[in-house]
């Protein structure tokens, strides 16, 4: 499957929100940043802002780590109905037309729960309802969106599935203690 990765902000803005909760670097500057980086303009936050986007994060994963299709779309819907109150197509800044799910003069959490629900949906919709999910390694709450080829991805990085696959393989050997014994 093939995905327009320039129509991704919305499901990558998702899934970095999510990925920043569980870290020490969640505060009103890297923010500030990770909305800059996916075109969220005037996105200067307050502490309200903050507490606003840290709750509709914690919201959003759960899309990726609903059990199934049906799950999913459900879960989805509830944060189109919270999120989206317009939809409408738009080319600016020299960008191909793309689409907008909430009003440029919109408060920043209003864009930004606008921008994910409809990014989300839609990369649902091209990937036909699957190929969200959260790290299979036990320990990581990471998060991702699977854009590779085969559709298959367990694991956030590679880095994580190679960390899984040597706990596997070493629990299948034995501990080096269990065979002296």
């Amino acid at each position: 499957m093939q995905f327009n990765h320039d129509n991704m902000n919305g499901v990558r803005l998702a899934e970095e929100l999510v990925n920043m909760l569980d870290t020490d670097n969640w505060d009103v500057g890297a923010l500030e940043e990770l909305l800059a980086r996916f075109f969220v303009r005037q996105a200067e936050l307050d502490a309200a802002a903050e507490q606003g986007l840290r709750s509709w994060a914690g919201m959003l994963r759960s899309v990726f780590t609903a059990e199934g299709e049906d799950v999913r779309c459900a879960v989805v819907n509830t944060l189109l109905d919270q999120g989206v109150r317009r939809v409408f197509l738009t080319a600016h800044d020299g960008m191909l037309p793309h689409m907008h799910f909430a009003d440029p003069q919109d408060s920043v959490i209003e864009r930004v729960r606008g921008m994910t629900a409809g990014g989300l949906a839609i990369f649902i919709t091209e990937a036909g309802g699957a190929r969200l999910g959260a790290c299979a390694r036990a320990g990581c709450r990471r998060v991702f969106a699977d854009t590779s080829r085969g559709g298959r991805r367990a694991y956030c990085s590679a880095r994580c599935g190679n960390t899984d696959a040597v706990h596997r393989y070493r629990g299948r050997r034995g501990t080096p203690q269990a065979r002296a014994g």
